[in-house]
């Protein structure tokens, strides 16, 4: 995978051909081609043939296939297909166990999704199997498989996805937040976001256009985040070769755990403008 962040990662369906031309075009940190939910059963070999064509190209971004899930009757073919065009990665649906990823053998990284009770309950170990680079959150199936109502907060589902940022977290593999549906709410978008980063994700699914760019912004580094880092890591190092143990830094004292939130503030500044 690339050592650019992945703030956004942009779903485009396997069986719109000029969606995925457009996709290369929309500054996405990673896109999904996608053979599963976003495509009909009359429609998938279709797409399948569309993801190869596209996975035959160059892109300025890592692409990822969403593959049809264990047991359907396109799984096969789909990561034969993905694996011999040279995907970047493969993002496997509604993943439950540990084991089940680990039984795959596959040599590329994979982003399982959390879609059920019993994903979210076994996400440590599927966080910790072999080969997985992160977890991908599935809102909507979740939230029909709790049988929970729509809340613009995600309050019925905060403990769920604290618990899959926890074991990706833990496990030392990115979390990735859930789309949001609607489309037409850019500031209900941005507010999720928000809720996202401050919950402890790294980036977040998209299916719109108009959602790359408030996704980069809300799980990137800004110019004036960015020189705050620097700042505090000039007043460490003048702390230092004072022979201070300590610093201070707009008043409140500064520690190691803060010099490395700083380097990784202006790391991730420094990826996100690549």
């Amino acid at each position: 995978m690339s050592a650019k962040p992945l703030r956004s990662l942009l779903y485009v369906p396997g069986d719109k051909p000029r969606a995925i031309e457009k996709a290369r075009t929309l500054g996405a940190d990673a896109v999904i081609l996608d053979l599963e939910d976003a495509v009909a059963p009359e429609h998938k070999g279709a797409a399948r043939a569309n993801v190869q064509a596209a996975l035959a190209e160059s892109w300025p971004c890592p692409v990822l296939v969403r593959v049809n899930g264990l047991g359907t009757e396109w799984e096969h073919a789909d990561r034969e297909m993905a694996l011999l065009a040279g995907v970047d990665g493969l993002v496997l649906p509604k993943v439950e166990e540990g084991r089940s990823v680990t039984e795959l053998h596959l040599r590329v990284p994979l982003w399982a999704m959390i879609e059920t009770p019993r994903g979210v309950l076994n996400a440590p170990a599927i966080a910790a199997a072999p080969g997985v680079a992160g977890l991908l959150v599935g809102a909507n199936d979740l939230a029909r498989a709790l049988r929970t109502q729509p809340q613009p907060e995600r309050l019925p589902l905060l403990h769920a996805l604290s618990a899959v940022v926890l074991a990706a977290r833990a496990a030392g593999k990115l979390p990735i937040d859930a789309v949001y549906n609607d489309v037409r709410d850019p500031a209900g978008f941005v507010r999720e976001c928000e809720q996202g980063r401050t919950l402890g994700f790294a980036g977040k699914t998209v299916i719109h256009p108009d959602q790359v760019a408030a996704a980069n912004s809300a799980f990137g580094v800004s110019d004036e985040q960015a020189q705050a880092a620097r700042d505090l890591l000039a007043a460490w190092d003048a702390a230092r070769q004072e022979g201070k143990s300590v610093a201070t830094w707009r008043g409140a004292l500064v520690e190691q755990m803060h010099v490395d939130e700083a380097h990784e503030q202006l790391a991730l500044w420094e990826a996100g403008r690549r």
